[in-house]
């Protein structure tokens, strides 16, 4: 099987991201139900691909991107709210919310791509119908 790149999905997530009402409902899976964006999309990629996971193989690919929310995104998130509530006391909140807004973005690109990696060490199964993400939702 040809491996799959991170900057295909990159593209992929970008696009089905700004659909219709797609980012407030993966927002709401992230906010309400604790699920990982950039998982959901990896998992409508593969869906897109006709490539199916097994649940274990899910699991391996939520502590992948667990570890890394934990670690860097969620700081990083807790961060922007704490100042966000207290922008009033931040000298130039604009820019240094700006700044960290583009951050948060080049960390999501490389969870994708560390997502990728270890998708690319999983025996994905060809299917004409997937629905990766009912396993995970």
């Amino acid at each position: 099987m040809n491996l799959l790149n991170s900057n295909d999905f990159w593209q992929f997530a970008c696009q089905l991201y700004s659909e219709g009402d797609m980012q407030a409902r993966l927002l709401d899976y992230q906010n309400q139900q604790g699920k990982n964006v950039n998982l959901c999309l990896l998992l409508y990629y593969l869906d897109s691909l006709n490539l199916s996971i097994n649940a274990e193989q899910l699991n391996t690919l939520q502590q992948v991107a667990s570890e890394f929310d934990i670690k860097v995104l969620k700081p990083l998130r807790s961060a922007r709210g704490y100042l966000k509530a207290n922008q009033q006391e931040i000298v130039d909140y604009t820019n240094i919310r700006q700044e960290l807004l583009s951050a948060e973005l080049k960390l999501e690109k490389q969870q994708q791509h560390i997502l990728i990696d270890a998708v690319n060490g999983l025996e994905l199964v060809i299917c004409s119908a997937p629905d990766n993400s009912s396993l995970y939702l």
